[in-house]
């Protein structure tokens, strides 16, 4: 999709609509754009594609930016010119873009009428770019509104850009295009959206006829598009199912035999166009890998098919026997210690053909088995975590839920070594959190403030366990006038007249979790502190101030 759209402004902005007179980009900024697609927002595919273009617009190009929907939620009046046409504004363009916020509506007939007055301002050709991923929010017709720039006389084009609408979506907005002499392009697919940029833009850039001269002598017919290579997973093998997914690049020969600079990518089963000659190409489908050389001509395609000497492997992730897992499962195939493949989630990919190690692993489990795979082959492997899910909370006492997010939950073994050690499982910050386990016997450490209480608790494959921890404690809150250190102590001295330190701070105001029990807070001032004794009651909340010299 990104390929897409910098296409779109490319071919759109520096050939055509940017060639002459001035011309203003309407970019959508609703909150709409922080969809996604293939895993990017919107708004960040926008960002990228805008700048590459920016970089290459023509010397002398006059062009500004208009935005809406980037200051208020649910405003239909949220348009703004950013910057005014004029020269060399690229680079403030993009930081414009870049500081924009993505939440309101999409005003969008608004905005071209407010660009198209702005360009009204001289005679020159002028010329509105809407980029936009929805249609029009604020009950105003985009059709009406090309009809009426049409039909005042000015010399006014608008272009319109549909990021990621539907067909339906497309048809809503291409009227504003048509109506005034532009085009409108859908940006979903990389192929079509070629063609017919390469038709429209070429058409719309051409300089005025010049006089008719004497028509040349035909010349021999050649060939555009003369290299179209193919993937197969093994010689003799038909071509790769995902082959779109997969990527060929055209390098050229230096004159040692090494591999030289690249010429053109190919991506999936569109074919391309190079200067004749020989060249290195170099296909690329998930992690496997194949190259060949490969002589053009113009006047013949020439198709290479480069094997891959892979299969395609489909590993899938479950709980146990006929529970899938859907999300927050992970595998990796290995090659001596190396990773090849890696995925977070049950899927398919290619790889080299050969052993490998598979790794799978969901919460806290971890399984690692032997994974072979032959060139040609498909191969399903299922493989089978063995987890439970626990849920562990805690109370303060009872009736009385603890709901700090600072509360740490450490998820111990069940069974300690010689030294009396517990191996540390996976751990969380949070009032009540939920891990995935295998099954066996833990123990959950549960730490809020000064308090510390464990909590045995076992895992049975697929099947759901619940551990609160009695904390048996409550919450002191310290208020030290003029701030300085504070210290809670325990009530009663040890052997050698020490009393245990439980928490400490140098704020005039903080508190913490304490067992239930009597205490101190000593608080010092200068040279002085003062002792102020207090008992905490579990499930209750004690306030006090330090007693000041």
């Amino acid at each position: 999709m990104l390929r897409s759209l910098m296409l779109i402004f490319s071919l759109l902005l520096p050939m055509s609509a940017l060639a002459e007179g001035k011309s203003i980009i309407v970019l959508d900024a609703s909150g709409s754009m922080w969809g996604q697609i293939d895993g990017r927002p919107k708004l960040e595919i926008a960002r990228e594609a805008l700048k590459q273009v920016l970089t290459e617009l023509p010397a002398g190009s006059e062009v500004g930016l208009m935005a809406y929907g980037h200051r208020e939620k649910g405003s239909c009046e949220d348009i703004e010119l950013l910057v005014p046409p004029g020269v060399g504004t690229g680079p403030a363009i993009a930081a414009a873009a870049d500081s924009l916020n993505f939440l309101g509506k999409t005003p969008l007939t608004e905005a071209v009428r407010r660009a198209a007055s702005e360009l009204r301002s001289s005679e020159e050709k002028a010329t509105v770019i809407l980029i936009t991923d929805g249609i029009e929010t604020c009950q105003a017709d985009p059709c009406a509104l090309g009809r009426e720039l049409e039909a005042s006389g000015v010399d006014f084009t608008a272009h319109v850009v549909g990021f990621g609408l539907t067909a339906d979506e497309g048809k809503q907005v291409a009227c504003l295009a048509e109506e005034t002499g532009g085009r409108y392009i859908q940006a979903s697919d990389l192929g079509t959206l070629s063609e017919a940029l390469a038709e429209t833009v070429i058409e719309d850039a051409a300089p005025p006829a010049p006089a008719p001269v004497p028509a040349p002598a035909p010349e021999p017919a050649k060939v555009v598009e003369n290299l179209d290579p193919s993937m197969v997973l093994v010689a003799g093998g038909p071509e790769v199912d995902r082959i779109e997914d997969g990527y060929f690049e055209v390098r050229a020969i230096n004159a040692d035999g090494s591999t030289g600079d690249s010429i053109a990518t190919i991506y999936g089963t569109h074919k391309g166009e190079v200067p004749p000659g020989t060249y290195r190409i170099l296909a690329t489908l998930d992690s496997a890998h194949a190259e060949a050389e490969v002589t053009v001509t113009d006047t013949a395609v020439a198709t290479p098919e480069l094997v891959l000497n892979a299969g395609a492997a489909t590993i899938r992730l479950f709980q146990q026997e006929g529970v899938p897992i859907e999300e927050n499962g992970s595998w990796e195939l290995q090659q001596a210690g190396q990773s090849v493949a890696y995925e977070y989630k049950s899927t398919t990919r290619v790889v080299p053909a050969g052993d490998y190690d598979l790794r799978a692993a969901y919460g806290a489990a971890e399984v690692t088995l032997p994974f072979s795979i032959k060139a040609g082959e498909e191969k399903v492997q299922d493989v089978i975590l063995g987890t439970g899910h626990a849920t562990i909370d805690a109370i303060y006492a009872e009736g009385v839920a603890v709901e700090d997010s600072n509360q740490f939950i450490e998820i111990l073994s069940g069974k300690a070594d010689i030294a009396g050690n517990r191996a540390s499982i996976t751990n969380a910050y949070a009032a009540t959190q939920g891990f995935d386990l295998p099954a066996g016997d833990y123990l959950a450490r549960v730490t809020l403030g000064a308090t510390t209480v464990e909590v045995p608790f076992a895992i049975k494959t697929g099947q759901e366990t619940k551990a609160t921890a009695l904390l048996n404690a409550g919450v002191a809150a310290f208020t030290v006038p003029g701030g300085g250190y504070s210290e809670v102590l325990s009530a009663k001295k040890d052997i050698a007249g020490n009393r245990k330190s439980l928490a400490f701070e140098y704020k005039d105001a903080w508190q913490t979790t304490l067992p239930a029990g009597d205490y101190v807070l000593q608080a010092t001032f200068g040279e002085v502190k003062t002792d102020t004794p207090f008992t905490v009651k579990a499930g209750e909340r004690t306030e006090l101030t330090a007693t000041t010299p």
